[in-house]
């Protein structure tokens, strides 16, 4: 058995297609054929089924993809620990992100890793966040960035908040509602189309326990977008209201509507529990706390594993 094999066991796994597998390995779809068949007959079981198209792991088969993961996992981690020791590789960190982490954090750590003395490759996936966890079960991950109250407890994972920040209502400089002396109330922001990625549950609850039901999303939103930039950019350029974290576009004007209650958000890191975390993690805890430390007040040290 060697780790040519598992890797290619693993991206047959992956992929369920020899053609699209071969192709990825660089290799002919006889060449990977072979190679998957001699690890069967070193194995004694059948690894794949034949499904209509798709090649489908076995019971067996799913009952490896596991520890062959972890295989590979090791192996290259051993391999790159020897090349940073000899000053020959930087640390690499492949880290996924939500909509509202993305648009906080991407810019800032693409900067860190741009720097000439970062000693550091970065490796950014934007998307929806069940995607992104089953990456960071696979390993392709080493951590993600993600709103934790709305993250569940999920097994064989663990949940470090840190850091809290304040949500606000935001429009460009110069909107008619900027220029009201008086206190605003939620009623005068329906008159203007109102913005926002979709919203987890606690801060669905802290608008409409605050400004009432017609404050609840499924009422009051005009444009709701999964990716926040999007938000943001149409609200420089209308009249739209924005709901969203203060830091992702401090050039808007911010609203005091009434006692701000838009919930905010706390960032945190998701890494799989039990697991030694790789050293470049450390940078982005660091990261994340050094750019939003000015509209970010740390969390408690509590951390879960589950």
């Amino acid at each position: 058995m060697t780790l040519v094999q598992l890797r290619h066991f693993l991206s047959i796994a992956e992929t369920g297609s020899f053609t699209r597998s071969a192709r990825a390995c660089f290799l002919t779809q006889s060449a990977l054929s072979r190679s998957l068949r001699a690890l069967e007959d070193e194995l004694g079981q059948p690894l794949f089924d034949r499904i209509g198209r798709r090649s489908e792991p076995t019971p067996f088969g799913r009952s490896l993809l596991e520890r062959a993961r972890q295989l590979v996992h090791d192996a290259d981690a051993l391999s790159a620990a020897g090349l940073r020791a000899t000053g020959a590789a930087p640390e690499r960190l492949r880290v996924g992100m939500g909509s509202g982490p993305g648009a906080l954090l991407t810019p800032a750590l693409l900067q860190r890793a741009a720097r000439p003395d970062a000693g550091l490759r970065i490796d950014i996936q934007h998307g929806d966040v069940p995607r992104l966890v089953e990456a960071l079960r696979r390993r392709e991950l080493d951590a993600l960035v993600v709103e934790v109250r709305s993250f569940p407890p999920l097994p064989g994972l663990r949940i470090e908040p840190v850091v809290a920040l304040r949500g606000a209502f935001m429009c460009r400089r110069g909107h008619p509602l900027a220029r009201r002396r008086r206190p605003l109330r939620f009623d005068d922001l329906l008159a203007y189309p109102i913005a926002s990625t979709p919203l987890g549950d606690h801060v669905v609850r802290a608008l409409v326990d605050t400004y009432g039901p017609a404050a609840h999303p499924d009422l009051c939103l005009s444009l709701r977008c999964t990716e926040l930039a999007p938000l943001v950019e149409a609200t420089r350029h209308s009249d739209a209201v924005l709901i969203a974290i203060r830091a992702a576009a401090p050039d808007l004007a911010e609203l005091r509507v009434g006692a701000s209650g838009t919930g905010g958000a706390h960032f945190g890191l998701v890494t799989l529990a039990r697991r030694t975390e790789p050293a470049a993690v450390a940078q982005l805890r660091e990261a994340i706390a050094q750019h939003l430390r000015e509209d970010a007040a740390p969390t408690s040290a509590r951390s879960s594993a589950t």
